[in-house]
């Protein structure tokens, strides 16, 4: 088992921070500021520099307190949100219905894991010094192969930065499903996949 280093660690907690915020941040801005990358690359930097203020002057600080580092692939999809910030908002936008509904079905899995519910030791693998690095490596060659064949690029960038990231630094904590998934990732899959549900239902299928 190998794990980050623990300033390289919280360079990238507070750096992931300042990215989701500033995605969210990004949907209460008005329009005519959300479609400038101007506002837009001013309020990123804003919040990252915030973010690395030292110790308990961070917001990052206290936010880590509850939440620990958002996973790679958040930062990612948030990123994806931040380039294109002019299209419409919402919780079903950045995550295709497959992703969602794995997503969900993942975290459920490692929920009940952690219960000790079902007995699979998914968290624990993710540590794995061989079959985590293994598995990332082929999940990054899917993606690869998505993305040359033209298949929602954007997201398949974000999970391509977050499998490179997890497989070169181990980060955010050396284990593979926190390189994936997180709490707030997983509550974002879930409102995606009810919506895209609700939306085939009504007869407009989005993929």
């Amino acid at each position: 088992m190998t794990l980050p280093d623990l300033v390289l660690q919280g360079t990238y907690g507070r750096l992931a921070w300042a990215v989701v915020f500033a995605a969210a941040c990004a949907g209460l801005l008005p329009v005519a500021l959300q479609r400038s990358r101007r506002a837009i690359a001013l309020l990123l930097a804003t919040l990252m520099v915030l973010m690395l203020l030292p110790g308990q002057y961070s917001p990052a600080y206290w936010i880590a307190l509850a939440l620990q580092w958002p996973s790679a692939l958040l930062v990612g999809l948030c990123l994806v949100r931040l380039a294109r910030p002019w299209r419409a908002a919402g919780a079903a936008e950045g995550i295709p219905l497959p992703a969602a509904a794995v997503l969900a079905l993942l975290g459920i899995l490692l929920y009940l894991d952690a219960l000790g519910l079902v007995r699979l030791g998914l968290y624990y693998w993710g540590f794995g010094p061989r079959a985590a690095p293994l598995v990332a490596l082929a999940l990054m060659a899917l993606c690869a192969a998505g993305i040359a064949r033209g298949l929602k690029q954007a997201h398949l960038f974000a999970m391509l930065g977050a499998l490179a990231l997890f497989a070169v630094l181990r980060l955010p904590t050396g284990n593979l499903w926190d390189a994936l998934l997180d709490p707030l990732l997983w509550i974002w899959a879930v409102l995606s996949l009810a919506m895209k549900t609700i939306k085939i239902k009504q007869g407009v299928v989005q993929w």
